[in-house]
């Protein structure tokens, strides 16, 4: 198993586990739903991670009723662009608010 993939492992595994707390806190979906966002949520950081021209880091994902909302900054207008076109192309998504900003 490659670094990348080791990480990427992590990263998916960590917001399971972390996510599924909050579910319980926010009451807003039920448990079915809230473990298909999880899942959506994985799924796009995980992407974000493969893809080098995209600093996983940089970008926040939340995901909710399968409409995903991404923020932070990101170094060029490319990667910001980039980021919100790997999360459109994950299963169950249905929208994708961009709400990165680009560095001057």
């Amino acid at each position: 198993m490659s670094l990348r993939s080791g990480i990427t492992a992590l990263v998916a595994a960590s917001t399971l586990v972390l996510g599924a707390g909050c579910a319980v806190m926010r009451g807003q979906e039920s448990v079915g739903a809230y473990v298909d966002d999880a899942a959506i949520t994985t799924s796009v950081k995980a992407r974000m991670v493969e893809d080098k021209t995209v600093d996983a880091d940089a970008i926040k994902v939340e995901t909710s009723n399968g409409n995903v909302v991404l923020f932070g900054v990101a170094k060029s207008s490319l990667e910001k662009n980039t980021a919100e076109s790997i999360a459109m192309k994950v299963k169950g998504v249905k929208t994708v608010q961009n709400n990165v900003a680009v560095r001057p």
